[in-house]
């Protein structure tokens, strides 16, 4: 993987938040390419649990500054960066205070669902593309984690569809167990549609449910990973059905020589 680009777009990153199959994931992806000689860069959101004293976050003034519209709102969006000690990766933090200031990840103190996860969604999304190109940092491949990052191919498709940065990215999606049984707000739909993106491509989404998210994400995508031992069924039959490169399942201790070999053979070729 020496001098390929890789933007990796997490829902969550260690050690910024407990380690679970995606952070752990997260973190130990871009470790190996950065070992290989790759170039990475890391985006997750900025959730008001990341003690950013302790990670010392900064923000980035040359990055901030912009506004993102959400469902006709003008949403101000604020870039901060870290730096994961010892590994020499930087990861830059997407954030907002209406949508992650307060203090917990994607539900509140009794499990519920932040009712505003979809408008969550949609502005991490925008907003890792949007400073993706005022990085002006072209990325050979976009590996998305996380059921929160999950729109970043559909935007990436649909709405930046003629931003020339991202002419020859591929996306490879990492299909994970870590679902949700509810569903989000049912207005999401309508949100999306507002950024003019097609009614029939996003047509699922009326019922976004978790499996309903990843199916969006799989259809976006160039190559896909199981990132699960087990993962959903009918999430499964999607998955099979893409005729796309597919990975299949690969522990965290066994994962390195497959994803490299992955991306060379079946992505990037």
């Amino acid at each position: 993987m020496k001098d390929k680009r890789i933007l990796y777009v997490s829902s969550e990153v260690v050690p910024y938040l407990p380690e679970t199959e995606i952070s752990s994931m997260s973190f130990e992806a871009p470790r190996m390419v950065n070992q290989q000689g790759g170039q990475i860069r890391i985006f997750m959101p900025r959730y008001g649990n990341i003690n950013e004293r302790r990670h010392q976050l900064h923000e980035v003034i040359r990055l901030s500054g912009i506004n993102l519209v959400i469902n006709d709102l003008d949403m101000p969006l604020i870039i901060k960066v870290a730096s994961i000690p010892k590994e020499r990766i930087q990861v830059y933090f997407i954030d907002n205070d209406e949508y992650f200031k307060r203090k917990a990840t994607l539900t509140d103190e009794d499990g519920k669902l932040f009712s505003d996860n979809d408008e969550r969604a949609i502005f991490f999304a925008k907003g890792v593309i949007e400073t993706v190109k005022k990085l002006n940092w072209a990325p050979d491949i976009i590996h998305v984690h996380g059921w929160l990052a999950s729109l970043l191919p559909l935007y990436l498709r649909e709405y930046y569809k003629d931003e020339p940065l991202f002419n020859e990215s591929k996306i490879v999606t990492s299909v994970y167990n870590q679902s949700f049984s509810d569903t989000l707000n049912k207005d999401m739909v309508n949100k999306i549609k507002f950024d003019n993106i097609d009614d029939e491509v996003i047509k699922p989404l009326e019922e976004p449910s978790y499996t309903n998210l990843m199916k969006i994400a799989i259809d976006y995508s160039d190559a896909l990973i199981v990132g699960s031992e087990n993962i959903p069924e009918d999430l499964d039959a999607h998955l099979q059905s893409s005729n796309k490169p597919i990975l299949e399942y690969k522990s965290k201790d066994e994962f390195g020589e497959a994803y490299t070999t992955f991306f060379n053979n079946s992505v990037l070729s």
